[in-house]
């Protein structure tokens, strides 16, 4: 399944039903009048979050969404039946944004979480709305309220705890399916991720969800290479984890880099809880790689991890401390809801 995270859709609520003029016509009913129902009102359009869902690919297909709009009254004091809502199913994860694709109107980042977004219009009144003692046989009827449109934009950001962030051919996807059952495209070639990736990894009886983006390059601000986009996916994770190819010639450069992307790009990425780990050690052996990972510490100032996704050097022990990041980022976010929900007396 194609992988897609933004689309643009056209909304439309439905039109209420018309009101009815009518009048009994019973042949021994001395004093019929009026008896026209009202119209039926139009259908709403709600958005529902999925958590069996991961991709926006059919928004490829159906941009338009109607409601169904509500009948019209009928004879005998008859309502016209309201028009069926309009369901439009989203991942977890997708925020609704206006037109200028900046203003965020809903956020979607619980599964069932059903949101209404238009209403639909009201039906209009049938002439036994309008009699009365003054007027007893009104000839009024009144057409129903037309619907809501919108045009909005749907953006996914994929929700998961740990972001995998560093240049291309780092050895992300190898890391991701070193530790979780994941299985994306590695190759030894540059950009071989074009697409983000998920997988669940379990540390000790702690599970927690890894996203892995495609590599940013110098000037991904900018366009470079794939470009910055697919940073949004890492928005909403608890910390980075930024992987550096440690047989390259310069890892504190690369690591520079992607700061400076990260900076460039904005939404508090930089000042996201980050750990820092050298790939690719069984390349070069323990004593260069601890050899490297002292200079790099020296001029970087940051602790770092030597690990080798492929032989599985020190992977454990780097999830373990990943884990414990996870859960005390989510115990201090429970504690902060905890704290902003108002207090209700028994």
């Amino acid at each position: 399944m194609k992988f897609l995270d933004q689309a643009k859709i056209y909304l439309e609520s439905g039109h209420g039903g018309p009101g009815c003029v009518s009048f009994r016509r019973e042949k021994y009913v001395e004093f019929g009048g009026p008896d026209g129902g009202n119209g039926g009102k139009g259908g709403d359009v709600y958005f529902e979050a999925f958590d069996t869902l991961n991709t926006l690919i059919d928004f490829r297909y159906q941009q338009h969404f109607r409601a169904r709009p509500g009948e019209h009254g009928k004879g005998r004091n008859k309502t016209g039946a309201g028009g069926d809502d309009c369901i439009i199913k989203v991942p977890v994860g997708t925020q609704i944004l206006d037109e200028d694709k900046e203003t965020i109107l809903i956020d979607m980042t619980e599964a069932g979480q059903k949101v209404l977004f238009l209403k639909g219009g009201d039906g209009g009144f049938g002439n036994a709305h309008y009699k009365s003692s003054t007027n007893q046989a009104p000839r009024k009827a009144t057409p129903g309220w037309d619907g809501q449109e919108a045009a909005v934009w749907l953006r996914l950001k994929l929700i998961a705890d740990i972001g995998l962030v560093g240049l291309p051919n780092a050895g992300k996807s190898t890391f991701l399916a070193a530790c979780s059952n994941a299985k994306p495209k590695i190759a030894d070639y540059p950009f071989t991720t074009l697409h983000p990736n998920l997988g669940v990894v379990r540390a000790g009886e702690r599970d927690f969800i890894i996203a892995d983006i495609p590599g940013l390059i110098e000037g991904a601000h900018e366009g470079q290479g794939l470009g910055d986009r697919f940073l949004g996916h890492v928005e909403r994770t608890a910390a980075l984890l930024h992987l550096i190819d440690i047989t390259q010639d310069d890892p504190a450069e690369a690591y520079e880099t992607i700061r400076n992307e990260l900076k460039e790009y904005g939404a508090g990425l930089t000042d996201r809880h980050e750990l820092i780990a050298l790939n690719k050690s069984d390349a070069l052996g323990p004593e260069l790689s601890a050899e490297i990972a002292k200079e790099f510490e020296e001029k970087t100032g940051q602790e770092v991890h030597i690990i080798s996704a492929v032989s599985g050097e020190n992977i454990d022990p780097l999830l373990f401390k990943l884990a414990e990041i996870v859960y005390k980022n989510k115990e201090e976010q429970k504690r902060k809801d905890e704290e902003e929900q108002p207090f209700e007396p028994t």
